[in-house]
C-alpha cells in the first residue's frame, strides 16, 4: 500500500546487489527496482568518464531530470543492463590478466587461485530427489594443489540416499563480484553446470575404492567422491576433484542446464606422423590425499614409436620396470583424508591423482583429477631391488588409461612406482591433430 514515489526514494538509498534483490519480491518491485534514474546514479558513481568534461558532480547525480536523454530516450532497465554488462567485462579483463602467466612445468596458468578468488567462484552441490525437490549443499572446505582443488561437502542433514535421483555439480558466480568482501549466499548469483551424477543403486553402478571403519567411498566419473555411513548407508560426506585445466570456464561459462562446452583444438603445422608417433610430450603428476602430497614431479620427453600403437591406443612409458633409475618413491602413509561435522578418518590406500599430459607444444592435451586406490596384485615382485608387495592403481575414461605398479617396502615402510604407463585413444589424439593413426 505504500506509494511508489516513497518506494522510489527508499530504493535510490539501495547498493547495486541490494537493489537487485528487492526487485525479486514481486512484480510491481521489480519494475520500480528497473528505474533508470536510480541505475544511472549507482552507474556513474561506479563508472566515472574518462574525461573531466563530462564528470557529474554530486549534486546533479541526486537531481537528475527525468527528462534528461539518458533517462528519457532509454527503456527501462537499460541502465542496470549497462551497469552489469559493465561490471562483468571488469571482472573478466582482471581475471584474463591474472591467467594470461603459464607454469612451464604444468602448461596451466601460475595463478590460478587469486583468478578464481578474483571472479568470485565458488562451487555446490544439488541433490534432487525422486519426488522433483531440490536440496543445495553449500561448499564447506576447499583445498588447493598444483593442478587441481578438491572440494568437500559435510553436513548433519543429507536427504535419504534412497530417495535421492541426481547430483548436479555447479561453479556459482556472484553477478556483481565485490573484491572487499565474501560473496553473499543470498545475492543474485549464476550457475554453470558442471557435470550431473545419477545416484540411483549408487553401490551397484559405481566404483568402490576404499573403506574404514566408519565409511565406505564410491567413485562417480569425472572426479566426484560419494562417502556413505557403513551402518545406515548413507552420505556422509560428498568430495569433488576439480582439475584446473578449463576449470573457471566450466565454472562460469555454462548455464544452469548445459555444460560448457571445450573449443575444438586447432593443429599446428608438425611433423605428426603416424608412421612416427607421438614425441616431446610432457607429464606433470601429483598424488595427494587432501593435506599430504606423496608424490609431485614432471617428466619430460615422453613418446611412442609405431610400435607402441596397438588396440586403439597409444602407449607412453613414463616409468620403465627395467630401469630403476627411475623408481620413484612415494612420501608417507598413503590415504585419503576425509572429516565431517563430528568424525575425521583416513581410508588407506586410497589417494586422488592429478594427471597434466602437455603436447609436443606445451599445450595441455589430456587432463584429469580423480580418486583412485592401490589394490594388491596377486603376482609377487620379480626384481631383486623391491622385494615386496605388488600394488596396482588403474585409472580409465574415453580419453586415455593409467597403469600403476608400487612395491611395497617393509624394511623402508614405504611403496615405490615401479611401473607407470599412460595409453592414449587414438580416436582422442585423431581429433586433437585431425590425423589418422
Amino acid at each position: 500500500s505504500m506509494p511508489s514515489e516513497m518506494l522510489m526514494k527508499i530504493f535510490s538509498y539501495l547498493d547495486a546487489v541490494s537493489l537487485l534483490c528487492v526487485g525479486c519480491v514481486n512484480k510491481h518491485f521489480y519494475h520500480l527496482a528497473n528505474d533508470n534514474g536510480i541505475w544511472l546514479k549507482i552507474y556513474s558513481s561506479c563508472f566515472q568518464p574518462k574525461r573531466t568534461i563530462w564528470k557529474m558532480k554530486s549534486e546533479q547525480t541526486d537531481t537528475l531530470s527525468l527528462g534528461c536523454a539518458a533517462l528519457h530516450d532509454r527503456k527501462p532497465g537499460y541502465w542496470k543492463k549497462e551497469y552489469i554488462f559493465k561490471q562483468i567485462a571488469a571482472v573478466k579483463t582482471r581475471v584474463m590478466r591474472l591467467v594470461k602467466p603459464v607454469d612451464p612445468y604444468t602448461g596451466l596458468p601460475c595463478k590460478n587461485r587469486e583468478a578464481m578468488r578474483a571472479s568470485g567462484v565458488s562451487w555446490i552441490i544439488v541433490l534432487k530427489d525422486k519426488n522433483g525437490k531440490e536440496h543445495v549443499m553449500e561448499k564447506s572446505k576447499i583445498s588447493f594443489k598444483d593442478t587441481s582443488v578438491t572440494i568437500l561437502w559435510y553436513s548433519r542433514n543429507w536427504p535419504c540416499l534412497d530417495i535421492l535421483s541426481t547430483l548436479k555439480l555447479f561453479g556459482v558466480t556472484p553477478l556483481l563480484p565485490d573484491q572487499s568482501r565474501a560473496p553473499s549466499k543470498n545475492g543474485p548469483r549464476r550457475r554453470s553446470l558442471i557435470a550431473e551424477y545419477h545416484l540411483a543403486n549408487l553401490t551397484e553402478s559405481s566404483v568402490a575404492v576404499g573403506a574404514d571403519k566408519l565409511v565406505q567411498l564410491f567413485r562417480l566419473h569425472p572426479g566426484l567422491l560419494v562417502g556413505l555411513w557403513k551402518e545406515k548407508n548413507e552420505i556422509a560426506f560428498v568430495m569433488a576433484s576439480l582439475h584446473y585445466h578449463q576449470l573457471l570456464e566450466r565454472s562460469t561459462l555454462g548455464s544452469a542446464t548445459v555444460q560448457y562446452a571445450l573449443p575444438p583444438n586447432k593443429p599446428v603445422l608438425d611433423d605428426v606422423d603416424p608412421e612416427y608417433g607421438l614425441h616431446d610430450y610432457n607429464l606433470h603428476l601429483d598424488m595427494h590425499g587432501g593435506s599430504c602430497t606423496y608424490l609431485c614431479g614432471t617428466f619430460k620427453s615422453l613418446f611412442c614409436r609405431k610400435g607402441d600403437i596397438e588396440n586403439g591406443y597409444l602407449r607412453l612409458t613414463v616409468v620403465s620396470l627395467k630401469d630403476n633409475t627411475k623408481h620413484l618413491p612415494l612420501s608417507g602413509t598413503v590415504g585419503l583424508s576425509w572429516e565431517t561435522d563430528v568424525f575425521k578418518g583416513n581410508v588407506k590406500d586410497c589417494y586422488v591423482m592429478d594427471v597434466t599430459l602437455l603436447d609436443e607444444t606445451g599445450k595441455p592435451f589430456w587432463c584429469f583429477s580423480a580418486p583412485v586406490y592401490m589394490e594388491l596384485s596377486s603376482k609377487a615382485s620379480s626384481l631383486y631391488d623391491y622385494m615386496g608387495r605388488i600394488y596396482t592403481t588403474d585409472y580409465a575414461d574415453s580419453e586415455g588409461k593409467v597403469c600403476v605398479e608400487l612395491v611395497w617396502l617393509e624394511e623402508t615402510k614405504e611403496y615405490f612406482i615401479v611401473n607407470l604407463v599412460l595409453y592414449i585413444s587414438t580416436k582422442k589424439v585423431n581429433n586433437w591433430y585431425g590425423t589418422k593413426y
